[in-house]
């Protein structure tokens, strides 16, 4: 338990939902509410399991395969995108597919397309067992070659070395990412990469708002899902700073031993990360004697992607 001197919340800016997360659960709101019960979503919308049991209850139906979707049923991409064989599947049973993928998960597909019509060998920095880089992978699973460390990359083969092209999951650590892109660039001097990062917007801005406070903070929070890329990266990120972190999925995670003798603890969370689960990890902190709150800003977001037009129509 927190000691008896002054002890801080820091709560971290920005933090919680990005737009993408936040056009996902509104293109099955809105599916809801305009097409009715039921609405199949193929996967986890987004990688929180509040929120699928939110809508769930609303009437979505989650399921793991297009297979468990009757025929001419509505069903829902998520977030992470899909693959093309996906798409196929999905056109030859007749659904009606509303697609929720993220427009920063799009624009790496379209990377892959257009490298691989090149001719490029595409290096796809990432976690292979990601929904995310499952469907990208997809896009040219014949020019693409996975890695997430910088130990494969003395044993990438290529089929050209002076036409390979790097390209990344959106959710990683940038540190981590930059040390693996330094490695290829050793290797392939003439490797390209995206025009623009891939690593999104809000996955920067969240960890660079962890480092900020880790300068401060004897430890940190991650509110997130296990299964959530992003949320594991801020982790990482408040470790590699020197400070502690730990990732929880609600207040209940927490152990008092984690807070034993500290002074300034950090609060941020996931993409993912409904803002009510952070309310309810702050009010559980309070009733321990974290009675003053900080926040922390890194910089506001105000980014918002457009709606499918099927469903503003």
């Amino acid at each position: 338990m927190p000691t008896t001197e002054q002890t801080t919340l820091l709560l971290l800016q920005p933090r919680g939902f990005c737009a993408g997360v936040i056009r996902a659960i509104e293109v099955v709101e809105l599916a809801l509410k305009k097409l009715g019960r039921p609405i199949y979503v193929r996967k986890e919308i987004v990688h929180n399991r509040h929120v699928v049991e939110d809508l769930a209850a609303r009437g979505a139906v989650f399921v793991e395969s297009l297979q468990e979707v009757p025929s001419g049923a509505v069903v829902i991409f998520s977030a992470h995108g899909v693959s093309p064989s996906v798409r196929q599947e999905a056109i030859q049973r007749g659904l009606h597919v509303i697609d929720a993928t993220c427009p920063l998960v799009t624009k790496v597909h379209f990377e892959v397309i257009r490298y691989s019509r090149e001719g490029y060998s595409i290096i796809l920095i990432g976690h292979r067992d990601h929904d995310e880089v499952i469907g990208t992978l997809g896009e040219a699973p014949q020019a693409i070659c996975v890695i997430s460390s910088v130990e494969e990359v003395d044993s990438l083969e290529v089929k050209d070395p002076e036409r390979v092209v790097y390209l990344t999951q959106t959710t990683l650590g940038l540190d981590e990412t930059s040390e693996i892109v330094a490695a290829l660039k050793r290797r392939f001097p003439g490797i390209q990469g995206p025009c623009v990062q891939d690593i999104c917007y809000a996955t920067e801005n969240r960890q660079a708002a962890v480092k900020l406070v880790a300068r401060e903070a004897d430890a940190i929070l991650v509110v997130g899902a296990e299964n959530s890329s992003n949320s594991n990266r801020l982790v990482e990120v408040a470790r590699r700073s020197g400070t502690d972190a730990y990732l929880i999925s609600c207040a209940a995670d927490i152990q008092p031993r984690w807070l034993d003798g500290r002074r300034h603890l950090g609060i941020t969370a996931g993409a993912s990360t409904p803002d009510f689960l952070v309310e309810q990890v702050v009010d559980r902190l309070k009733s321990w004697g974290f009675t003053s709150i900080r926040e922390v800003e890194w910089t506001p977001e105000d980014v918002r992607f457009a709606l499918p037009a099927e469903l503003t129509s």
